[in-house]
């Protein structure tokens, strides 16, 4: 063990990419962007890197890997690096279709060069159908590891799951737990029945966790448990993944999944209200460390063979943890602060466990103000957007509330002993040290992201942006004051010890008035 240990450590995880070929499924997905860029970026060895593309909305997998590359993401390896990106290919295919849809010279080819694959390919959609959840988180897979059982010069398999397969659980340890139900079963009962049955047990089938994503990446990692066979299989368990905390860009993001929406809504004034338990502990992962994780985990299974399948909980929870309610006043005070253009109100809200009090929110502060906005829209002729804004909130709201309410310990006790192996250099190259994390700051990135890489807003209209909160601020204060009057003058009508409670606050305010003007 001594000398693997110290084999390791001579070999440097960029040594470790020198000449190697990688494929990655789920590539032209956020993770997977962030995954090639630090790829080709750090580890500039590498030899070839395939990624499988599903052709899509009139586009082509060459095209769509072309649009890929034109992201910001890539705008320090175009300058600096520009032959670089032409390591990267296209490989036609669909990981919901028998043998990836892959044409059978790139899928020979594959066989023959592949050194490492990536496999994060997955619908992370929460309430996504049980039918195509299987078709994607569990058929996929099990083709993926078909196909890598024929590459013979395989050295790593890793596995992209989540930390939250196993949320019907408290405490979730880096190993993976037995299923209720087999896998196999699973796949027969949903490929036999009409989508519309299969609708309809869902629920039952899906028992204690609180959507099919969850449910079907918990038996894709039992199907792997039950047969990987020879295959140098890593399984990276991230928790919530959001924007990146280092380069090349700070705070990079580029889709509305998990919180993201719901902060950018808030950010627009449009969501004011949610159900949260804002004690509990928010377990939010920056997307680059989850990737600096993988490509050494990769380097660790290559490097050091094991039969036994590593899992790694990539998390915050224990070593940097942050909870719901720090994590949503720090995004407001930074929205205030950074705010973006053509906000609709002040940016301001609450959380509550209380569902009673949720639903009274979210129907003064959220439905009814939408209504009144269509109902002026239509007057003056516009379409009406704002309900149909709001029930779209609403729904990506009741995705989460199964995580804003409850907390989990992540065991990561593989994911520290793995950075105690590396060097120095690659300690700092491929960072995943979660205590690092310094949250005023990473979120203060995090929101400036959304607001450039979301919204699209250079710097330049932050001046204006933040005279018009400004204004907002204001009109938002006087309303909330003549609201509060208003109830005041309501129930001073109706109960006399009120309204003669009022009558003398009011003699005692002038009386205070005239006394203060006499001393002058």
């Amino acid at each position: 063990m001594a000398a693997a240990m110290e084999g390791l450590s001579k070999m440097s995880v960029a040594d470790f990419y020198v000449g190697k070929t990688v494929f990655i499924t789920g590539g032209t997905g956020f993770m997977g962007k962030v995954l090639l860029e630090k790829l080709l970026r750090s580890c500039p060895g590498v030899s070839s890197i395939y990624l499988l593309i599903r052709p899509s909305k009139g586009q082509n997998a060459q095209e769509r890997l072309q649009q890929l590359l034109c992201s910001p993401l890539f705008d320090i390896l175009r300058k600096e690096c520009p032959t670089d990106l032409q390591k990267v290919s296209a490989i036609e295919g669909d990981i919901t279709q028998p043998e990836l849809a892959i044409a059978p010279s790139d899928r020979a080819m594959l066989c023959q060069s592949v050194n490492v694959v990536f496999h994060s390919a997955a619908t992370v959609k929460f309430d996504e159908k049980l039918k195509l959840s299987v078709a994607i988180n569990m058929l996929g897979t099990q083709r993926l590891v078909e196909m890598c059982r024929r590459m013979t010069k395989l050295e790593a398999l890793i596995h992209v799951s989540t930390a939250y397969c196993n949320c019907d659980r408290s405490k979730v340890e880096e190993k993976i737990y037995a299923s209720a139900l087999e896998p196999g079963q699973v796949i027969t009962v949903v490929d036999s029945l009409d989508e519309n049955l299969v609708d309809t047990l869902t629920p039952k089938l899906v028992g204690n966790r609180p959507n099919t994503y969850t449910f079907t990446k918990a038996l894709a990692e039992y199907w792997l448990k039950e047969n990987k066979g020879d295959l140098p299989l890593v399984i990276v368990r991230p928790s919530i993944v959001i924007s990146t905390i280092n380069g090349p860009l700070k705070g990079w993001v580029d889709n509305w999944n998990g919180p993201t929406g719901i902060i950018a809504a808030a950010g627009k004034g449009l969501f004011r209200t949610m159900l949260c338990d804002a004690n509990k502990k928010a377990d939010l992962i920056p997307v680059d460390m989850v990737i600096n994780l993988m490509i050494t985990a990769a380097w660790k299974i290559g490097t050091q063979k094991s039969k036994e399948i590593t899992v790694y909980n990539c998390c915050t929870g224990l070593r940097r943890p942050i909870t719901w309610n720090r994590f949503i006043k720090l995004c407001f005070v930074y929205m205030r602060k950074h705010p973006f253009s053509e906000i609709k109100w002040y940016p301001d809200g609450t959380v509550t466990s209380s569902v009673l009090r949720n639903n009274v929110y979210r129907i003064f502060l959220q439905w009814l103000p939408a209504y009144i906005m269509d109902a002026m829209r239509w007057l003056i002729g516009s379409k009406p957007i704002m309900v149909r804004i709001q029930d779209k909130l609403c729904k990506a709201a009741r995705c989460l509330e199964f995580f804003t309410t409850q907390e989990w310990e992540f065991d990561d006790s593989n994911v520290n002993a793995l950075s105690r192996v590396l060097n120095e250099h690659d300690k700092k190259e491929f960072c995943f040290d979660v205590a690092q994390i310094m949250w005023e700051d990473y979120l203060e990135n995090y929101v400036l992201g959304i607001r450039r890489f979301i919204f699209k807003e250079e710097a330049e209209s932050l001046p204006s942006a933040r005279k018009q909160v400004s204004k907002l601020y204001w009109i938002y204060r006087i309303t909330q004051i003549l609201c509060v009057m208003s109830i005041w003058h309501f129930l001073t009508l109706r109960y006399a010890p009120l309204r003669r409670l009022w009558s003398n606050a009011l003699r005692l305010l002038v009386h205070i008035a005239r006394m203060l003007s006499i001393v002058k």
